[in-house]
C-alpha cells in the first residue's frame, strides 16, 4: 500500500503536525532551488501553492504545525535557499518554525532520519538518498518510535532558535 499523501496527512490530522529536518541540502535538482541560484525571485504562491493550501487548511481547523530544522553553521547553500523562502512558504501557510545549529545538538538523542510526526500517534520517515534525492518513505503507528521522535522533535524545539531570530545566516 502507497504511504498517504501529506494532503491525507494533513486532512487526518486533528491536533498536531511537526517536522524535524535534519539534513544541510535536499534535492539540489528541484528546479525552484536551481531558479534561486540563478538569482530568480521566487514567489512561493506560485511555486508551492498546493502547500500552502494543505498547511493554510489544517492551521485553520485548530492543527498546530510545528517545523525544526537542524543546520550545520555557517550554512550550506541549500539552506540560505531554505531560509530564505521560509517566511513566505511555512510562515506564510500558518506554521511556527525554528532553527538549531547542529553544534547545539551533541547532548540529544536524535534518529538519524527527517520525520513527521501527527497527532503523537504517526510517523511519517522521509528518507533521502546520498544527494538529498527522496527515496521511499516509511509510516509507522510503532509506539516507541512515536515516541522517540516525539522526545526528539521536542528536544530540539526547545533549545532552537524562532526563525524570527536566526540568520540572515
Amino acid at each position: 500500500m502507497p504511504a498517504p499523501t501529506f494532503e491525507e496527512l494533513f486532512r487526518d490530522c486533528h491536533r498536531t503536525a511537526v517536522h524535524l529536518e535534519s539534513r544541510d541540502a535536499y534535492m539540489k535538482s528541484d528546479p525552484v532551488f536551481v531558479d534561486w541560484q540563478a538569482g530568480q525571485t521566487i514567489d512561493p504562491a506560485e511555486r508551492w501553492g498546493s502547500w500552502l493550501s494543505i498547511v493554510s487548511e489544517a492551521v485553520s481547523r485548530g492543527i498546530e504545525v510545528r517545523r525544526a530544522r537542524i543546520v550545520s553553521v555557517p550554512v550550506s547553500e541549500y539552506i540560505r535557499f531554505e531560509y530564505d523562502v521560509t517566511a513566505g512558504l511555512n510562515i506564510a501557510a500558518g506554521e511556527d518554525v525554528r532553527w538549531l545549529s547542529r553544534r547545539n545538538t551533541t547532548g540529544l538523542s536524535l534518529p538519524g532520519n527527517d520525520f513527521w510526526v501527527f497527532d503523537s500517534s504517526l510517523v511519517y520517515v522521509n528518507h533521502f538518498d546520498g544527494e538529498g534525492e527522496p527515496t521511499e518513505p516509511e509510516l509507522t503507528e510503532d509506539p516507541e518510535i512515536v515516541k522517540l521522535c516525539g522526545a526528539a522533535f521536542e528536544a530540539v524545539w526547545s533549545v532552537a532558535t524562532p526563525h524570527a531570530e536566526f540568520g540572515p545566516y
